[in-house]
């Protein structure tokens, strides 16, 4: 195998992983179709009836047909405490549009069951990161302005054409109906009956730039040159809509009732011209989504929906809190220790089935953890001093573990006097940094690595190389006697490290420095986010210097080392490692929910060890070190017979 064909080949295992993981549920779809429906009755119906009387059969028999949609939709989500009040809202809204009902009326009711059935079946509302305006106008002129016209006026060349013709963007009294998680939803999902296809094939952040671009057409600069001044001036107007999930729910005809119809489509201009402006502060947004997913968490237990409750759990982590632990981790490291713990003691307690006054109290401290990290996060970056600190002391820590098993391999293959294949260990390392920064580039401006995928990554590399380790640490103890050594590079060290064994140094070499340059980029990002670039990258090269004088004061000093002892404390470095990841892997796969967590509270949490307060982690490095220690009897043993 090639090094091209062996990094194509991590390359897929990770593309599949981050694949599998955004693949959207069954019942997700359902949900989204459901919620946009009842949009458009809220939004048209008055286009089909009015004061009591049809005005137009066609809309009027969309409306009906939308609310039967509605009705099988619902129907087919999986079964909820709320699913049938939400069914009993589907049947009022049907009856209202039956006896065609007032315009508002029916408008309330189909807002209000959206709500509702957000409330129960919660689905992403809000793009991940601010969108892209550019990149909406690019894609506008590409695919929709050929129907919809340049200006969003629904004339464009192929516009005649269709039948019904295509909306009219810049119709204000329709914009001002219509919220943007709305047009996203109909960008995603096409409208049936119509030529409007879906543009699913297009990216997540792809299909929010063109929402927010389209959402923009109605309202002119003005308008958002106005909104500026109040938005700023007015910190109430700022505390209505604190994020872009508020921005993306909200419509300015239900903004009029709070503000007044002026001040709605002032604010709204701006904000859907500028949603920079609403761009959280060091995950203050997801840290908001930790609360609202533990206290739905809590609610879906106390309904007596365990997996559900478990479900949410693991999002208040994955999506809520995971997100921020770089930056957090260089304000306050032990704030963090104690929110990952308690994380862990909430979903072990959903597992164990504890009463729901426990698992209250439990939340209730989480919420106070949360909140205390959301007071260091607002403190600001901390400073040159601060930045220049914490990348130091992150690429030393994530680097030492590397350096360690990197560093073994180069000086036993110079013990060996194989120098030729030392270049395979380098080729692994030197992989490992390009396929870091190729990760880098991509998650900044391809994809978004989800915090499960995140942990999947280092869950698995972390496991796989602790079984590796437990072989080579095995085989070098079994080495450990001179004339043993000398009884292996006579008979079988010609072949030993030709072809396969070559290969097996450079992926582990690969694998060890890719899971933690993985890590690092991840810290390094949030940290650059924060500003004092320079500050970060003169601590990011002063660790890169201490790290190269720790590899060759480690190389002089194996050189000087007897060939038993070298390989007998290699062994025994091995050995630790092995432990060390294999109580970091399964941790990584409890925090992306894959391995179950159950407490065990006599064990410390020392994430430096790879020690964690659980069974499945205690029972995993258990494992390991019995396998490491069997295999150290059985060299004993030989050596003994021998």
């Amino acid at each position: 195998m090639s090094i091209t064909n062996f990094a194509v080949r991590v390359a897929c295992a990770v593309t599949l992983l981050l694949a599998l993981h955004g693949t959207a549920r069954a019942d997700d779809v359902d949900a989204q179709t459901a919620w946009r429906l009842l949009d458009y009755i809220a939004v048209d119906y008055a286009g089909a009836v009015e004061h009591g009387k049809i005005v137009s059969e066609s809309e009027y028999a969309e409306q009906v047909e939308f609310a039967a949609t509605v009705a099988a939709r619902i129907g087919a989500l999986p079964e909820h405490p709320a699913r049938a009040d939400l069914l009993g809202g589907v049947a009022q809204l049907q009856a209202a549009i039956a006896r065609k009902a007032d315009a508002a009326q029916v408008a309330t009711q189909a807002r209000a069951l959206g709500a509702a059935l957000l409330a129960a079946y919660p689905v992403a509302v809000a793009p991940a990161r601010t969108p892209d305006l550019a990149l909406g106008t690019r894609l506008y002129a590409q695919q929709c302005a050929s129907c919809h016209g340049a200006n969003g006026d629904g004339h464009g060349s192929a516009a005649a054409a269709l039948s019904p013709a295509p909306i009219a963007f810049d119709d204000a009294a329709r914009a001002r109906q219509r919220s943007l998680l709305a047009l996203y939803q109909t960008i995603t999902q096409g409208v049936d009956g119509t030529s409007m296809p879906g543009f699913a094939q297009l990216s997540n952040d792809e299909r929010w730039a063109l929402a927010f671009h389209v959402g923009q057409l109605a309202f002119a600069p003005a308008q958002a040159a106005k909104g500026e001044t109040l938005w700023h001036a007015d910190a109430s107007l700022r505390a209505r809509i604190p994020d872009l999930k508020a921005l993306t729910q909200l419509t300015p005809a239900t903004f009029e009732t709070e503000v007044g119809a002026s001040t709605a489509d002032a604010i709204t201009a701006w904000l859907r011209s500028h949603p920079d402006t609403l761009q959280p502060k060091a995950g203050a947004g997801t840290l908001a989504l930790a609360h609202e997913r533990l206290a739905q968490s809590l609610a879906a237990y106390r309904e007596g929906d365990r997996r559900k409750a478990n479900q949410l759990a693991l999002s208040a982590y994955l999506d809520g809190f995971e997100p921020i632990e770089p930056t957090l981790a260089a304000h306050d490291g032990d704030l963090l220790t104690r929110v990952e713990s308690a994380m862990a003691a909430y979903r072990s307690g959903i597992a164990e089935g504890e009463d729901a006054t426990v698992l209250a109290q439990r939340v209730a401290s989480l919420d106070g953890l949360i909140g205390a990290s959301e007071a260091a996060l607002a403190g600001g970056s901390g400073g040159q001093l601060a930045s220049f600190l914490g990348a130091a002391t992150i690429l030393l820590r994530e680097g030492l573990e590397a350096l360690l098993i990197v560093v073994a391999m180069i000086a036993f293959l110079r013990k060996a006097e194989r120098v030729e294949v030392v270049r395979y260990v380098h080729g692994g390392w030197i992989g490992a940094l390009l396929a870091g920064g190729l990760t880098w580039a991509a998650a900044t401006w391809l994809i978004e690595i989800s915090g499960a995928s995140r942990e999947l990554t280092e869950g698995f590399g972390s496991v796989f190389a602790a079984l590796v380790l437990v072989s080579v640490g095995i085989w070098m103890h079994g080495k450990a006697q001179a004339d043993h050594w000398q009884r292996y590079i006579r008979e079988k060290m010609s072949s030993a490290l030709s072809g396969r064994s070559a290969w097996l140094l450079f992926g582990l070499a690969f694998l060890v420095v890719y899971r933690e340059v993985f890590e690092t980029i991840l810290f390094f990002a949030a940290l650059w986010s924060q500003g004092n670039g320079a500050a970060m990258l003169a601590g990011a090269g002063s660790a890169s210097v201490l790290l190269a004088l720790i590899a060759m004061g480690m190389l002089r000093f194996s050189r000087r080392l007897p060939i038993a002892t070298f390989f007998r404390w290699s062994a025994w470095l091995m050995a630790v490692l092995a432990v060390v990841l294999a109580g970091k892997g399964v941790a990584a796969l409890q925090e992306a929910g894959m391995v179950g967590v159950t407490q065990l509270s006599v064990v410390p949490r020392l994430g430096l060890f790879g020690l964690f307060p659980t069974v499945q982690t205690t029972l995993a490095q258990a494992l390991t070190l019995l396998a490491l220690l069997a295999g150290f009897a059985w060299n004993r043993r030989g050596t003994q017979h021998a």
